[in-house]
């Protein structure tokens, strides 16, 4: 292959009509943005996975050589390069538009995740190591979470604002704690579960948690989770001790249900598996439950389940599994006749094989973007024995006027698991409140996410105690999606608008990024993602990579191209942020 210096790179690409500016302060040799026809074509010499990820985020899909190259390109007939394509049935005036429309939500976290249009994701609390289930307002206003790797459970106290101040171990050494519930007629009151053991006790006092009910030893499956049921009862669900058994506890593979002062324990529901988490459907007032279906039958079976609880319903494990379908490789070892399944309970929803479903909510009606409203979210922890990862994600069900799903599930947040089969984070647990706000529980990164509609971020608070994002900034030359004025930041930030053409000079304009001292922190160029030759708007987009600074807030500062340098012809726009401190 031929290797032509980065001089003669650099006047190939002006003959071919490229134009070059330094993002970053990068070399010749390395990122590259030039657009031909349907295809972003870079330059040698740039990370290849920096490549791959900025070709993901435009939604193409990547070609690590140059062959594809539009032809008009010169230095791609010479020179092996990367390339991004993109959907040939989309003419470029088609693309033009997606791009100017398009809008994102906001991803205020430094994971390459995806966020619903219209909302926004912060980390709202960290150094939570092993975080699964969260339960709250309590009497107080704070929240209460279990770590169960930990053998703690943890105590985050909130401001007015609903931002987090203190983040305490309240009761620790405990036996793998998980389920957490608070009692609505005595908010004050937590009921919480150890594998062994059901407890109660006074939040706020010195007095000794009491034991209401006690389970067998976990084993396989050691996490109990509670659910306040719509008829004031409290439902546990108990996990199989095994992936395929034939269990000699009864306890095992149920969900029970008592009293809130533990007395009438009784079944409720079995042959279930591992029912992790619950939840009530808030129109006609059933109990939905994850359920994880056996392991070692290969990568599609068995399904995942959700399923809907009736008393003295069997769910099939561990003869039968999916829509009553009879498990031979099991149940025939055990004389089990496969009329059996047909007496069982089907799921509602079949999820995908080992993407593991934990916590699951339904979505408020106040607040909340009209077409999410009393649909399901789900989240998928995501499989560990699988050949090609799967899950690690949270995804939404649509539910129609039954209150039954309808269609395929969809992502809702995402990218916790890379193209490259890399896991960032695996979601846990959710709860979703009025005002369009939800919580989501990370084992693996050790925080909890706080998603919020923008719409409700407007009413001036965003849950960290201090004032909400404004508006977007927008002039009759420059509209900027992301940040909102106001808006905490950390690294990389993405900034992402449109300008009309005359804010670029060669396809470019100055970015700069200060801190609340007016020092710079970096500056650079914005690249337009169009014919930037134009009385329109053209899109952008560029990631920022800082350091903090010691200051709490800055200033982004994006300038009109000015390359004459008059007075006159000087414009800009400046958008106050605030940098994410970590807590």
């Amino acid at each position: 292959m031929r290797i032509l210096s980065t001089i003669s790179v650099f006047f190939l690409l002006l003959l071919s009509g490229c134009t070059y500016t330094p993002e970053n302060g990068q070399n010749i040799d390395t990122l590259i943005q030039s657009r031909f026809d349907q295809k972003i074509v870079y330059t040698q010499g740039a990370d290849e996975a920096a490549i791959r990820q900025h070709c993901q985020n435009k939604n193409g899909t990547f070609d690590p050589c140059g062959n594809s190259c539009a032809p008009d390109a010169e230095v791609c007939t010479t020179v092996c390069v990367p390339v991004c394509q993109f959907e040939s049935s989309q003419d470029s005036d088609t693309k033009k538009d997606t791009a100017e429309n398009s809008t994102h939500g906001v991803n205020n976290t430094p994971l390459p995740l995806s966020v619903p249009e219209g909302m926004k994701l912060d980390i709202w609390a960290d150094n939570l190591d092993g975080v699964r289930d969260i339960e709250g307002p309590d009497g107080l206003g704070n929240y209460w979470v279990s770590r169960t790797d930990q053998g703690v459970i943890t105590l985050i106290t909130t401001n007015d604002h609903g931002g987090v101040e203190n983040i305490d171990d309240i009761f620790r050494g405990l036996k793998n704690p998980h389920g957490l519930l608070i009692d609505p007629y005595n908010p004050t009151v937590l009921y919480f579960t150890e594998e062994e053991a059901l407890k109660r006790v006074q939040l706020y006092t010195e007095d000794t948690p009491e034991v209401l009910a006690e389970f067998p030893e976990g084993d396989r499956h050691f996490t109990r989770t509670l659910h306040w049921g719509p008829d004031d009862k409290i439902y546990i669900s108990i996990g199989s001790s095994c992936d395929t058994c034939i269990e000699e506890n009864d306890l095992y593979a149920t969900v029970y249900r008592m009293n809130p002062d533990g007395s009438e324990f009784e079944l409720f529901a079995e042959g279930l598996r591992n029912a992790v988490f619950f939840a009530t459907e808030p129109i006609f007032g059933d109990i939905w439950v994850t359920e994880m279906g056996r392991d070692y039958l290969g990568d599609t079976l068995p399904p995942d389940e959700i399923n809907i609880l009736q008393q003295d319903a069997h769910y099939g494990w561990p003869y039968c599994y999916g829509d009553q379908i009879f498990d031979t490789e099991f149940a025939s070892e055990h004389d089990k006749e496969a009329s059996f399944c047909e007496e069982t309970k089907a799921p509602v929803f079949n999820l995908p094989a080992h993407v593991a479903p934990l916590g699951l909510t339904f979505i408020p009606e106040e607040g909340w973007p009209a077409e999410y409203r009393l649909d399901l979210l789900v989240a998928l922890h995501g499989s560990w024995n699988r050949s090609n990862k799967v899950g690690y994600k949270v995804a939404r069900i649509s539910l129609n006027d039954q209150a039954r799903p309808e269609g395929e599930m969809q992502d809702f947040l995402s990218g916790w698991l890379t193209e490259e089969g890399n896991v960032l984070g695996r979601p846990v647990d959710l709860l979703a409140q009025p005002g369009g706000i939800l919580y989501i529980t990370d084992d693996d990164r050790g925080v909890i996410y706080r998603l919020t509609t923008l719409s409700s971020d407007m009413n001036g608070d965003d849950g960290n105690g201090e004032d909400q994002p404004n508006d977007p900034v927008s002039t009759d030359m420059i509209r900027v999606a992301n940040p909102l004025p106001n808006q905490q930041i950390s690294s990389p930030l993405t900034v992402s608008g449109k300008a009309r053409g005359p804010w670029y000079f060669e396809a470019s304009f100055p970015l700069e990024l200060q801190d609340g001292n007016g020092n710079r922190i970096i500056r650079t160029s914005v690249q337009a993602e169009g014919e930037w030759m134009t009385e329109d708007f053209v899109p952008f987009e560029t990631s920022l990579e800082f350091e903090r600074p010691e200051t709490d807030t800055g200033m982004l500062i994006l300038e009109k191209s000015n390359p004459s340098g008059l007075p006159e012809n000087a414009e800009s726009i400046e958008i106050p942020v605030r940098f994410f401190d970590g807590k």
